[in-house]
């Protein structure tokens, strides 16, 4: 015989898994310090920077 299984055991144990791992995602986004921000913004406007310098005439080359 197979046992009996309380199914909202199990939706409660997988809407936990779900919104746990939204939280990581949200520690990983948010959860960052003034400098690492400054960081990542430094880095973004330098790549930025360096593609705009590869424009051909000054317009977009497409």
């Amino acid at each position: 015989m197979a046992d009996v299984v309380n199914l909202k055991r199990f939706k409660k144990r997988a809407t936990r898994d779900q919104s746990a791992k939204l939280a990581d995602a949200n520690r990983a986004r948010f959860g960052r310090t003034k400098s690492e921000r400054a960081l990542d913004e430094q880095r973004t406007s330098r790549a930025n920077d360096l593609l705009n310098q590869h424009r051909l005439g000054g317009e977009d080359a497409s």
